[in-house]
């Protein structure tokens, strides 16, 4: 089996841990390719890693599995760089919330022993892409989300917004987010949008404060295409894809509509995202109990 790994270069005192997952996958004849700047840190904060291993320096590798180790935003990194490769993408939490890297630390011996039996599951997610009819967007694809954002000005943004060419509003607000079901537990649940299952075929369109207050959420389907123009004050708006922010020209047309692959991730044969929502979002908790 051969294990590509990409980790969260920024906790240092997860780096020793790190290690020791990576030292038990090699103890199993697993063959590992660790993204560079992550073996470097690894190396440098106590995560010792037997050698040799394998150093991926570009988007160009080919394994079996992706082992992201870190949060949901180190998950969303090795889901950029796994691309439309068809390279399933584990999450181990590291971080903090952790609603796409769902397994703990402590889970992930038993999680090494169910993925050299083979006994997961693989779940497939779709993805966003984006286009412009005048900018170039180095990165242009989306798990959770893509934003459109006021940049440096109090003032609102005017987003046009068209459906298969077909109005559907105006939106005066500081910005509009178009997500995915597996982003809906993210950008767009704390603006106010709502929560979808990840097997949903949607897309949530959710304004950051709008002007008007009748103005809500609306969740199509993903088989539309959505055409964004963005007008106002500022000469420049932010584009955020996954978090990663481009600046657009005002005037400039957007188009959004589902990218032509699905991101395949791993989960466990007891995971569920119901538990996962009452467990992250704390359902049901009390502090009497």
């Amino acid at each position: 089996m051969k294990i590509a790994v990409f980790g969260n270069s920024f906790l240092k005192e997860r780096a020793p841990k790190a290690g020791q997952i990576l030292c038990k996958l090699q103890s199993l004849g697993v063959e590992l390719l660790i993204d560079e700047t992550y073996f470097h840190f690894l190396k440098e904060n106590g995560g010792v890693i037997e050698v040799p291993v394998s150093l991926i320096m570009d988007e160009h590798f080919s394994a079996d599995i992706a082992l992201s180790l870190g949060g949901d935003g180190t998950f969303l990194q090795t889901a950029m760089m796994v691309g439309d490769k068809g390279i399933p993408v584990l999450g181990i939490n590291m971080g903090r919330l952790g609603f796409l890297a769902d397994v703990t630390l402590e889970e992930t011996d038993k999680l090494i022993e169910d993925l050299m039996s083979g006994n997961y599951l693989v779940e497939e997610r779709s993805l966003l892409q984006i286009f412009s009819n005048s900018s170039d967007l180095t990165f242009n694809v989306a798990l959770n989300d893509i934003a459109v954002l006021k940049r440096d000005t109090s003032s609102l943004i005017n987003i046009n917004v068209e459906i298969n060419g077909q109005f559907l509003n105006s939106y005066q607000a500081d910005g509009l987010v178009i997500a995915t079901p597996t982003g809906s537990t993210a950008y767009s649940l704390s603006v106010g949008g709502p929560i979808i299952v990840p097997d949903s075929n949607a897309v949530i369109l959710t304004p950051v404060a709008p002007h008007s207050l009748n103005v809500r959420p609306l969740v199509i389907s993903n088989q539309n295409e959505i055409i964004l123009t963005v007008t106002g004050r500022a000469r420049n708006f932010l584009v955020a894809i996954d978090g990663r922010s481009s600046m657009i020209s005002n005037g400039e047309k957007l188009v959004i509509r589902r990218a032509g692959y699905t991101l395949k991730v791993i989960k466990r044969t007891n995971s569920s995202f119901f538990n996962t929502l009452r467990e992250k979002l704390m359902w049901g908790a009390d502090k009497r109990i």
